[in-house]
């Protein structure tokens, strides 16, 4: 998927649109410090839509961020959804000035997808991890490792948006969904693979790298 076909400006123009048409009710009516306001919404919903090139990290085996944001979690617990074992949970938190455009870890299938309604505790709490909404994906890679990556809504966020589906292949880097206003993404890696992140790190979607298999 290329910077000219990506799917964020489609989601992004009802928001611009509808910002924009209130700014200039307002602005009619000659209200000086609403029109400012509203103004500054404007800019700041362009801003949140940003859509940036990133320039994809070459090398076998490479895992890469699926999120902009800051690594609130490096551990090791079970995944239940779908690879039913231990694995190694790198989290990521994206605040309201993050790029919120998500993108594929690695190369290879997408194998299963796990869909949760759910809360919307604020997104830098554990809890949001299993009780908030959220959208599992499963990736299987070309040399068969599996790892899951999910999409998880935060206390702002009320809209979780998946542009691939069961069957997809997909390569490392392109940018396959976006969570709105504030939110956390999930990595579940296998056991034994390369972390190349420490916690409090900040990352960028599609160009950081994560970690490695071995």
């Amino acid at each position: 998927m290329t910077k000219e076909s990506s799917p964020v400006v489609r989601e992004r123009l009802p928001f611009l649109i509808g910002v924009t048409i209130l700014t200039v009710v307002v602005a009619s009516f000659k209200i000086i410090w609403l029109t400012v306001v509203m103004g500054a919404l404007a800019l700041q919903t362009f801003w949140f839509f940003r859509d940036p090139d990133r320039i994809v990290p070459a090398g076998e085996g490479l895992i890469v961020s699926p999120a902009d944001g800051r690594i609130i979690e490096l551990s090791e617990v079970k995944e239940e959804r779908f690879l039913k074992d231990r694995a190694i949970k790198v989290s990521i938190f994206l605040n309201l000035f993050d790029v919120h455009v998500n993108r594929i870890p690695c190369t290879g299938r997408i194998r299963g997808m796990h869909y949760q309604p759910g809360t919307f505790l604020p997104a830098n709490k554990d809890l949001a991890s299993t009780e908030n909404e959220q959208n599992a994906i499963l990736l299987e890679t070309p040399s068969g490792a599996k790892l899951v990556f999910v999409q998880v809504a935060g206390l702002v966020a009320r809209r979780i948006v998946c542009w691939v589906k069961e069957g997809d292949a997909v390569e490392r880097g392109v940018r396959f969904g976006m969570i709105r206003f504030g939110s956390r993404t999930d990595l579940f890696l296998p056991l034994g693979t390369e972390i190349k992140v420490r916690l409090g790190q900040k990352v960028k979607g599609g160009s950081s790298i994560i970690g490695a298999f071995k």
